[in-house]
């Protein structure tokens, strides 16, 4: 508690307003021409456990155990929401919607709210009960290439989202550096950045973190889930931190930081090998910048005798969204197609010993814009020191 009003004076600002009637109106816009150039009657969006991020971008509603929008060209969406006791709640946030209760079954409600119809498109994760129950009345054409479509350019209301979810990553990732001392578990280090926004409306997007001994080192990427492995002072800390800003709003930033000590050869030499593959290829973002421009950008990092085990490259904010790009495969269909001004992408050699013993991280968020690109962030660069930070 005593470092949060250091931490707080790092630059988070007064929170972007709701998002407005007027956006609402262009995303459901978009969705019936989608519904209109593939002659649907309706479109189904589906979310569950907090998953599927259609829902709360087309109705308001963050997705927690199941919903379901159906949206008919010219009318308001319908939203199905269970449980029961999470529908006054929806019906708060959501935005002009007629909200109603999935009473029993899925399929039967959804059934039910569609009446009579001859082709329904969907997007999101939809169930095979679902699925099932809609191919039995109707033509089903998926449309989640074309929704990802929608979301890779991002509105100027959902780029100030965006850069108030960056801050508060950052504000994460100084609790976390700040709270990186001998003794510490890495679960003390999820606990810090989770203290650092609760307070103040963020949410956990991921938190991914690994500690590890740099003279004997075990992990080469930050662990999906935190242990009770104990910092000493010659640690190495990776992470990769994504605090939101509402659903699927996230910032991302990927940081090393050396625990009471400088950094042994092996770890200054992976991260200079990163710093090069991410000044090569941020370098290159641009409206009309190639993917396979930067792809080829990154062999710095093979030729330099290391390899990589995370994506290089991916578009973030809406999704997981293309470019993805990594050593792993030759990217092809839509990892091949230009930037554009107005996308979001996260740039992030992870370069590793090829034992994949010991590895670094670093690389944050970045906006295309008609000259170039920025970060969305304002974090220290370069390999940290805890100690010193």
């Amino acid at each position: 508690m005593s470092t949060r009003p250091s931490l707080l004076s790092r630059g988070v600002g007064t929170p972007p307003p709701d998002f407005s009637d007027a956006e609402m109106a262009r995303r459901r816009a978009a969705t019936d021409e989608l519904a209109t150039r593939h002659e649907l009657d309706a479109v189904i969006a589906y979310g569950a456990n907090k998953f599927g991020n259609a829902v709360p971008w087309l109705t308001g509603w963050p997705v927690t155990r199941e919903a379901v929008a159906v949206l008919r060209p010219g009318a308001p969406p319908a939203l199905l929401v269970s449980f029961p006791n999470h529908v006054p709640n929806a019906r708060r946030l959501a935005t002009g919607c007629e909200v109603a209760p999935i009473v029993e079954r899925t399929p039967d409600t959804v059934l039910s709210t569609l009446g009579t119809v001859r082709r329904v498109g969907t997007i999101g994760p939809v169930p095979v009960s679902l699925r099932t129950a809609l191919d039995g009345v109707a033509a089903v054409v998926e449309l989640d290439g074309e929704y990802g479509r929608l979301r890779a350019r991002k509105s100027d209301e959902e780029m100030a989202w965006l850069r108030h979810a960056a801050a508060l990553t950052d504000l994460s990732a100084a609790a976390l550096v700040s709270a990186a001392v001998p003794g510490a578990t890495e679960l003390d280090l999820v606990a810090a950045v989770e203290s650092a926004y609760a307070s103040i409306g963020g949410a956990n997007h991921i938190h991914y973190v690994a500690a590890t001994s740099m003279e004997s080192p075990d992990r080469c990427a930050p662990g999906q889930w935190p242990t009770s492995r104990l910092l000493e002072s010659g640690s190495v800390v990776v992470f990769e931190l994504s605090t939101t800003w509402g659903p699927d709003y996230p910032g991302q930033l990927l940081r090393t930081v050396t625990v009471d000590a400088e950094p042994t050869p092996l770890y200054r030499e992976l991260h200079d090998v990163a710093d090069a593959a991410l000044a090569a290829m941020s370098g290159l973002l641009r409206p009309g910048a190639l993917p396979l421009d930067l792809r080829k950008a990154a062999d710095l990092v093979l030729d330099a005798g290391f390899t990589t085990v995370d994506d290089l490259v991916h578009g973030l904010g809406g999704g997981y969204l293309p470019p993805v790009l990594s050593h792993r495969s030759e990217p092809s269909g839509r990892d091949l197609l230009p930037l554009e001004e107005g996308m979001t992408v996260v740039v992030q050699p992870n370069v590793c010993t090829t034992d994949l013993r010991a590895g670094v991280q670093t690389g944050e968020m970045f906006e295309i814009t008609a000259d170039g690109a920025r970060s969305l962030h304002h974090f220290p660069t370069g390999l940290l020191r805890a100690d010193t930070f």
